[in-house]
């Protein structure tokens, strides 16, 4: 698979939880990093997620915002 995020970190989903039409899926990348992303309920299924799953994190963002 040819992806154009340069950033990828392997790690396993710690938690997944579900909503109406969003999840979110928790996956630790190691050193105490903890990665949440938010997918639709469709990718779940079709990826057939699950806890402690290994998978690859792709990462490619266009703004990185903070707030306080």
């Amino acid at each position: 698979m040819k992806i154009s995020a340069r950033n990828q970190f392997g790690g396993r989903i710690t938690e997944i939880r579900r909503g109406a039409v969003n999840g979110t899926v928790k996956v630790d990348i190691g050193n105490g990093m903890i990665v949440t992303a938010g997918i639709t309920e469709e990718a779940i299924a079709d990826l057939a997620l699950s806890q402690g799953d290994a998978v690859t994190v792709f990462i490619k963002a266009s703004d990185v915002l903070i707030g306080k």
